[in-house]
């Protein structure tokens, strides 16, 4: 790794395994610099996606919140909100991202935890309330139920007499890389890209300006993989959705230009702006030579990043707020689109509102003091990052390249490959740390003797009981029977081809929960059980 991992005859290395030089010169570059370059916002986007980048306008500065109740969540989105955060990212607790209610036995414990829970459009409409929604951008971070949640913001955003046309946001909806490196699917392969393509085809005609997916190499960085590994197993599982879009009849540039992506942004800065360079020319190439896409719109890999949660400590917690900003500086030279700050306390518990608004007061300082915002690209030409950005993309693609030997993205997560790899650089790094070999400022040098006291912010354990009665009252005042007929339709359509998501939204408005929603597609569905090959 760069920051100290050197090898037997003292030379450094990336976190992908490549030897960092000391001195980069002319040679290191790639013969066909030029073309491999091009100009911002024109094919391959290694320098970016759009021509004017920041100089127009900064990035989207995303907040990713969400914990307890409804209610408190919605407090915390106003707070950020008017602190100047200009798009929402939405936590959600277990219980929500794997499609259980609050009262589910399930649920026990969880409620609330990590997230928001939302259990039917009465919390979704408190979660919103008095934010206009024709107005912000919002996120949602889930993935097995993303439609049953989208759907819901819809409800809500109707309510207020906003269309689908007007909604601006994101969906996560990226189902393989649960499997993968988080574990919170519900549905087997097959069943869960059906549902993702239904979703893609759902939003090109109700709400045609939302991105339908985030395709996420996050969580596979935060499992351990490395910049490699993160943007090979994160492009391969964007093949797969666009191939399982395909032969469900969808034409690639009716859905491909609202694909994005969502990739993590490390301390190693250098191979991180070279990793987001490296990945934008190799999606490029595979949209329009693989699948031959004909709007440059399906060409471009626009991402959102988050910060490096893996890399934040418990220890001396304030020097998490320099973490994050090197790590954001690697992010906005690297081209994102949208950002998330991590709070320096959230290796201890959820965020404080005064660590959230430094984490995002770190964005407005890059953003509005800094000269970044001056000139696209601005590594552009740097033998380091240009040398580093064509050994990333063909390790890459050579990685890439392993997964398809599998037949799939599917196949390739099946046998356990992607888990095997990301494991193996997991138990690497664990050693490095141990072994001192890896830095981490305040945990295994530059330690302090004792550790000042911190109050965490705490979740109130009253919600999951105060969840369970809200879910009983909405049980006993909606029309069950309406209910009922309104998850036989879904039922219906699950068991056939139709579109899922037309019914879904009907027992939705209907007040059906979130978990009886997925309950009924379970049912349809069944459940997914993992290989005992991993």
């Amino acid at each position: 790794m760069t920051q100290g991992n050197p090898s037997s005859d003292g030379a450094r290395h990336s976190e992908s395994g490549f030897p960092v030089k000391p001195v980069y010169r002319d040679a290191d570059l790639p013969a066909d610099l030029a073309e491999r370059l091009g100009e911002p916002g024109d094919y391959p986007y290694t320098r970016g996606v759009y021509p004017t980048m920041y100089t127009s306008r900064p990035w989207t500065m995303r907040q990713y919140a969400g914990f307890g109740t409804a209610t408190e969540s919605n407090a915390r989105y106003r707070q950020l909100l008017s602190h100047g955060t200009t798009g929402l990212s939405v936590a959600f607790d277990l219980p929500t991202q794997m499609g259980y209610d609050s009262d589910a036995s399930i649920a026990h414990g969880e409620v609330g935890k990590v997230g928001v829970a939302i259990d039917s459009i009465e919390d979704m409409r408190v979660l919103f309330n008095e934010i206009p929604l024709d107005k912000v951008s919002t996120s949602m971070t889930i993935n097995a139920p993303a439609s049953v949640l989208l759907l819901l913001y819809q409800l809500v955003a109707e309510e207020q007499g906003v269309p689908g046309s007007a909604l601006n946001g994101t969906i996560q909806n990226d189902i393989l890389k649960e499997y993968i490196a988080r574990g919170t699917y519900i549905f087997p392969p097959k069943p869960s890209l059906r549902l993702v393509s239904d979703t893609f085809a759902y939003c090109r005609k109700e709400i045609p300006k939302w991105n339908t997916i985030s395709i996420s190499g996050y969580h596979m960085a935060e499992a351990g993989a490395t910049p490699v590994q993160e943007i090979a197993f994160t492009l391969a599982d964007g093949v797969a959705y666009v191939r399982a879009a395909i032969e469900a009849g969808l034409n690639v540039d009716d859905f491909a230009p609202r694909l994005s992506f969502f990739f993590v942004a490390r301390t190693t800065l250098l191979e991180e702006v070279a990793k987001f360079r490296a990945a934008r020319r190799i999606w490029a190439r595979i949209m329009r030579e693989e699948f031959g896409a004909q709007n440059p719109k399906s060409w471009m890999l626009r991402f959102h990043t988050q910060t490096a949660g893996v890399q934040l400590t418990a220890q001396q917690p304030e020097v998490n707020l320099i973490r994050v900003a090197v790590q954001a500086l690697g992010a906005v030279m690297g081209g994102t689109q949208s950002l998330h700050t991590n709070s320096y306390d959230e290796a201890i518990a959820l965020p404080t509102e005064k660590a959230a608004r430094l984490a995002l007061r770190t964005q407005q300082v890059i953003a509005y003091e800094s000269d970044l915002t001056a000139t696209v690209d601005p590594f552009a030409g740097s033998y380091v990052v240009e040398a580093m950005t064509a050994e990333i993309e063909e390790a890459a693609v050579a990685l890439m390249a392993r997964v398809e030997d599998f037949g799939s993205a599917v196949e390739a997560i099946e046998a356990g490959f992607q888990k095997r790899e990301i494991e193996t650089s997991a138990y690497r790094v664990s050693q490095e740390i141990d072994s001192g070999s890896r830095v981490v400022v305040g945990v295994n040098r530059f330690t302090l003797d004792s550790e000042e006291p911190y109050e965490p912010l705490r979740v109130d354990p009253t919600i999951e009981a105060a969840q369970a009665a809200r879910l009983a009252s909405l049980r006993s005042d909606r029309d069950n029977a309406a209910v009922e007929r309104a998850l036989a339709e879904l039922r219906a359509a699950a068991e056939g081809t139709d579109n899922v998501l037309y019914p879904m939204k009907e027992a939705l408005r209907a007040k059906a929960t979130v978990g009886e929603v997925c309950n009924a597609l379970r049912e349809v569905w069944g459940l997914y059980q993992p290989s005992d090959r991993f």
